[in-house]
């Protein structure tokens, strides 16, 4: 007789409980997934305005800078010269036309120039065999080496005292004798007879050079000038001055003043050259210079023009020593003011080469000359930066068009539609109508001869939203010869074009933003959502598992009673 079965549960085939509770789970998790898209598509609809949001600024930054940066007022400057030297700019706003400047006279700077010859010679006498030719006091050092007299080379080193150089020349040619002069501070050289004959091209040493000795013909020779120098490094007092420095104190210690800025010196420790840049340096607006081809100090007026150059000590003084002052045999060289016409009108000057509205009265015009010469100016509109901020302006209202129309169309391919990203969102679509309608309506509270974009040759490309120069002459004309119509029209406040591009980009702007803060709102209720129905599946989850687990556990059970009867019904029959 057969056992006792319990249909289903006591089935010997495998029963993949987990698979159905998996299958049970994705059924009632279909919500979620269907959330995930949801918020999928908001964060790329964020990102896409986003996208617009910078495409809206950057057309609104174009605006801006037509006003921030007064292009319409902007002017170039072009001179009749070809290849002009004269340097030449214009402010905003230049009056248009042209200027012709007839300069007569350049401006030059005052200069108070020292007397000449202010160095000691070499030696007060003839004897010279105590100077070296290392600290010998020429305009040029003198270099060792050899240099040719009468075809003989003669070696010296800068050990060598001038004397030994005389005696070296003596003893190699045999006729020619050497001597110094205290008196003109020169050297002579002399043959017994005949021509003398300097230098071979072959010379190592310039000695010849710096003691100013040259070929002449004859059979004598002298330097052609003084040959002593002032040192500039090293104590003033042992710089070669030839007039005693005697207006300081008992330490050396004197001073002198420079349009009114003072100067304190040491003849026993400070330096003629560093003295001199302490001069350049200060605010005395003078440079101060040693003009070593005339042996004497110049100070020169940093300013151009006929203005004074004032310089003061007690007699007795560094300044008198330098000869600067009148006593000494300085004088005042005045500066030149420069002088020119414009337009033929009365002579006007400068303290300048830099003729600006002071001087002309152009207001924003400067011209910087350097040449008594006759030039005409012509001042002009600067069209290239109107023209290029109008179609930085164009490009940028493009660009948001395109966005907006290529993220909100609708295709239609026969039956089949196809929609874009932001295809349900009519604010976006009237953004990109209203900014269409700004472009194309007229602009009111003008007079001029442009209230229109399409007075500029600007328009509409066929049928699409997109703004396009359609005509570059009328813009040119507009732009070279109506600047202030096409300013009018862009910068009149609160109706010019850029005024009311400005404000609605602002409202666009802000409206934008609050669409991306809506959908990252919504993106966090929906995280909220997915949050409740995942935990309510953890839970259907660990209820449904429990519900198979007390299945598999009452098939357990009744599958050991099942044995156990079917065990004691055999086992009754057998003792029968």
């Amino acid at each position: 007789m057969p056992g006792i079965q319990i249909s289903g549960l006591l089935s010997n085939s495998a029963f993949d409980w987990k698979s159905v509770v998996d299958q049970l789970i994705a059924v009632d998790g279909a919500p979620i997934a269907k959330l995930n898209r949801d918020k999928d598509l908001n964060v790329q609809k964020s990102a896409a305005l986003a996208t617009l949001q910078t495409s809206l600024q950057e057309l609104q930054d174009s605006v801006q800078s037509i006003r921030a940066g007064n292009v319409f007022s902007a002017r170039t400057v072009s001179s009749d010269t070809a290849n002009t030297t004269w340097k030449s700019s214009s402010a905003s706003g230049t009056a248009i036309g042209t200027y012709a400047f007839d300069v007569t006279q350049l401006a030059t700077a005052a200069a108070r120039r020292g007397a000449t010859g202010i160095t000691a010679g070499l030696a007060p006498t003839t004897d010279v065999s105590a100077l070296t030719l290392a600290t010998l006091r020429t305009g040029t050092a003198v270099t060792a080496g050899t240099f040719t007299v009468d075809d003989q080379q003669i070696t010296i080193a800068l050990t060598d005292s001038l004397q030994d150089v005389f005696d070296k020349i003596a003893a190699a040619t045999g006729d020619v004798t050497a001597a110094y002069d205290p008196v003109t501070d020169g050297i002579t050289l002399t043959r017994a007879s005949g021509e003398l004959v300097l230098g071979a091209a072959n010379d190592t040493s310039n000695f010849l050079a710096a003691t100013k000795l040259a070929n002449n013909g004859t059979g004598a020779t002298a330097s052609s000038a003084r040959l002593s120098r002032l040192k500039l490094s090293g104590p003033l007092a042992a710089s070669g001055l030839g007039a005693a420095i005697t207006a300081v104190d008992g330490t050396g210690q004197g001073s002198f003043t420079v349009n009114g800025v003072a100067f304190a010196y040491n003849v026993n420790t400070d330096s003629l050259g560093s003295l001199l840049g302490r001069i350049n340096a200060s605010s005395a607006g003078v440079t101060a210079s040693y003009d070593l081809a005339n042996d004497r100090v110049v100070f020169a007026n940093k300013q151009t023009g006929d203005l004074g150059l004032a310089a003061s000590e007690p007699a007795g003084g560094l300044l008198d020593a330098l000869g600067l002052t009148p006593a000494a045999g300085g004088a005042l060289a005045h500066g030149r003011n420069a002088q020119f016409r414009v337009n033929g009108g009365p002579l006007l000057t400068s303290t300048t080469n830099t003729l600006d509205a002071t001087a002309h009265g152009i207001a924003g015009l400067s011209v910087t000359v350097n040449s008594a010469t006759a030039q005409s100016l012509q001042i002009q509109s600067d069209t290239v930066a109107m023209q290029g901020a109008i179609q930085s302006f164009v490009d940028k209202f493009n660009a948001v068009q395109d966005f907006i129309e290529t993220n909100t169309k609708i295709s239609v391919s026969g039956t089949n539609v196809s929609s874009s990203l932001l295809s349900t969102n009519r604010e976006i679509q009237d953004w990109a109508s209203k900014l269409q309608s700004l472009a194309f309506d007229a602009v009111s509270g003008v007079t001029g001869t442009v209230k229109r974009l399409d007075h500029l040759g600007i328009d509409f490309a066929s049928t699409t939203g997109h703004l396009t120069v359609k005509d570059p002459g009328k813009l040119a004309t507009a732009l070279g010869d109506h600047p202030d119509d096409v300013q009018a029209f862009f910068l009149t406040p609160t109706t010019g074009l850029v005024s009311k591009f400005y404000g609605y980009l602002t409202t666009t702007i802000a409206g934008d933003r609050a669409q991306q803060a809506a959908l990252t709102k919504a993106n966090s209720a929906i995280d909220t959502q997915i949050a409740t129905l995942q935990s309510r599946l953890e839970n259907e989850r660990e209820q449904l598992t429990s519900s198979f687990i007390k299945m598999l556990d009452a098939q357990s059970a009744a599958q050991s009673q099942n044995t156990y009867l079917t065990n004691a019904f055999f086992k009754n029959n057998s003792s029968n």
